[in-house]
């Protein structure tokens, strides 16, 4: 068989090479057994020859730990500082045995490794809470060998590259944790998914900040750094190689995190080493610190002498490094003045936009900021009276500095100006507040009255010039009970008739009013439209149609008067005989003759009418 052209980095990334396959596939240092635990706890686990499946052996871990609850009680009790307690994989014996020094006499018996891991601080007491720990263990009745470290003795495991150890820690299932061991899973599964896919391209795969700070909480953040080797790429450009590596390391993120079982989020930089290895020269401090601080979960050589290099001081800054430092410096100043005047225009559109939400709640459209002082002073001063002289005048000196800013005769402006023109937005925009609720609840009062004006001069109209009660009472009576009108306009009725009082001793919300006016809006239309049938029926009896010959006219009788409609002219009848009138006159006599029962036609009438058509039919 003709042997595969080995991929360069290009090709792996192009391919499905190393690609991860499921959670089973997932690869761990030393070739340890990873099960996925029905919590989401990943763990080695202690075998017999036969291998076991993980319900098996999920099962034999839940029983082992409720054996060993009342020795995890015991000695959380009595050293609270713990950061975890965990039972190592029974496939890390041999290389754990060997760095403990353990009698083979006692390695040959397989004990179960359980390890303590305690604050640095209290390391100097190891030696005195070992044989407490050691006492506890042996009541359990359990084979266990204990391992105290603190958090340095684990990671001196990766600073003398003994990644194996470290990943075992990762994979021990945890009796206690106060989330130091979640967070180490959490980058040990990412870095073993991250190798999987790029073997032999990972330079350094390092872990820092909080953790190894000793200053991580159970919610941290989870800080990793992949360096990638991109020496060999001939057929990419380095941004986008750097792109697509950053696009695939950061999708295993989602995969590292469901693995772990942990909530905390794993951040991860992507660098290439080219890169990386010039942001060192030109003394970039993320760099020295990451160096500096930084542990490696996987290394082939990279990290490690740098670390060693740094502390050591041989790695320095390059003379062009530091020109570049210094003109930083020098362009300080630019730059500080720059800062003040985007803070004065800040503080510009934080004054003038608050100022022209309230032009509109006045009921104006909201000026350009060039018209804003004189269009403020002619609503908000002179007409409503609601903003004081004192105020205009800062308005007017925030809107002056702008001005001269865009036109260009603002180039600087000091720090002790910005502080005072920011305090005076402070207050102003104080005073916008209460002027708002003050335009609120003038605006609502209007509503009110506007509100109360309709409806009971639709009810007036309907049932007379009568006060409001006796108008609620008519409305309940004739249009409520003889199902008129819906049951429960009648509250709402009830409810305008408050309203006025209501609104002037305290203002009503935003949400309450537009309840309100929709409320009494349907109670309009229902009124509107009671008072226009009743109007169409009163005149429809009032009217009589009468045709002679093969024409048509109408007969209106009228409150005093009858009023005839032919041939596109209004007359009425006196005495005995037709005259002309008028629309208005028409209309005027029908509204005096609308709310009658039934109106009369004369015998005189009916004698004009013959004499002016002849012979005519009467139709209603």
């Amino acid at each position: 068989m003709e042997d595969k052209k080995p991929l360069d980095l290009t090709g792996n990334l192009s391919s499905g090479a190393g690609k991860y396959q499921g959670k089973a596939g997932l690869p761990i240092a030393g070739n340890m057994p990873n099960v996925q635990m029905p919590n989401g706890m990943p763990a080695g686990i202690p075998q017999a020859k036969k291998q076991k499946s993980p319900e098996e052996v999920a099962k034999e871990f839940e029983a082992l730990k409720k054996k060993l609850s009342g020795f995890q009680k015991k000695v959380l009790s009595k050293y609270k500082f713990t950061k975890f307690l965990s039972i190592l994989p029974a496939q890390s014996l041999g290389f754990f045995a060997e760095d403990e020094n353990m009698p083979v006499e006692t390695e040959k018996t397989n004990p179960l490794l359980l390890l303590m891991v305690i604050p640095e601080e209290q390391y100097k007491n190891i030696p005195k809470i070992r044989p407490e720990i050691v006492k506890l263990a042996g009541e359990t009745k359990e084979n266990l060998w204990v391992l105290i470290k603190t958090e340095v003795d684990l990671w001196n495991y990766g600073l003398d590259s003994k990644y194996e150890f470290l990943d075992a820690v990762s994979a021990s299932y945890p009796l206690y944790d106060d989330g130091f061991l979640g967070t180490l899973r959490l980058a040990s599964i990412h870095k073993s998914l991250v190798l999987r896919k790029f073997e032999k391209y990972v330079a350094s795969y390092v872990i820092g900040g909080s953790l190894i700070r000793g200053e991580a909480g159970k919610d941290s953040d989870v800080d990793t750094f992949v360096i990638i080797d991109d020496t060999d790429v001939k057929r990419m450009n380095r941004i986008e190689l750097l792109e697509k590596l950053r696009g695939i390391i950061h999708d295993y993120i989602r995969e590292a995190t469901a693995l772990a079982g942990v909530k905390n989020r794993l951040e991860v930089q992507v660098y290439l080493l080219t890169d990386f290895w010039q942001s060192v020269k030109d003394a970039n401090p993320v760099m020295f610190t990451f160096i500096r601080d930084g542990i490696p979960l996987y290394d082939r050589g990279t990290f490690i002498p740098w670390k060693l290099l740094l502390k050591m001081g041989k790695i320095k800054p390059s003379p062009e490094s530091v020109d570049m430092f210094m003109k930083s410096g020098e362009q300080n100043k630019d730059l500080v003045k720059r800062r003040l005047i985007d803070a004065m225009v800040d503080i510009f559109w934080g004054v003038t936009t608050p100022t022209q939400a309230l032009m509109m709640l006045a009921g104006n459209a909201p000026p350009e900021p060039k018209n804003l002082v004189r269009e403020v002073q002619k609503v908000l001063v002179d007409k409503e009276k609601l903003m004081s002289m004192n105020e205009l005048k800062y308005l007017e000196k925030v809107v002056k500095l702008y001005k001269d800013y865009e036109h260009g005769k603002l180039n600087e402006i000091s720090g002790k100006e910005i502080d005072e023109i920011l305090a005076g937005s402070n207050d102003y925009v104080k005073k916008m507040k209460v002027l708002r609720e003050k335009i609120e609840k003038r605006m609502q009062e209007h509503q009110a009255e506007e509100i109360d004006r309709d409806v009971f001069d639709l009810l007036k109209q309907i049932f007379g010039a009568k006060g409001k009660d006796a108008l609620i009472g008519d409305f309940d009576k004739e249009l409520v009970k003889k199902g008129k009108i819906q049951k429960r306009l009648l509250e709402v009725l009830k409810e305008v008739g408050k309203i006025k009082q209501k609104v002037k001793g305290k203002a009503m919300s935003q949400s309450e009013m537009q309840k309100f006016t929709a409320e009494t809006s349907e109670l309009i239309d229902g009124l509107t439209e009671y008072a226009q049938r009743k109007d169409l029926v009163a005149i429809e009896k009032g009217v009589l149609h009468i045709s002679y010959g093969d024409k048509k006219a109408e007969v209106v009788l009228g409150e005093d008067n009858v009023f005839v409609v032919s041939d596109g002219k209004i007359r009425k009848i006196e005495g005995k005989k037709l005259v002309d009138s008028t629309k208005e006159e028409m209309e005027k006599a029908i509204q005096g003759a609308k709310d009658r029962v039934k109106g009369n036609l004369s015998s005189e009438v009916l004698d004009v009418l013959k004499k002016e058509f002849g012979d005519f039919t009467i139709g209603f």
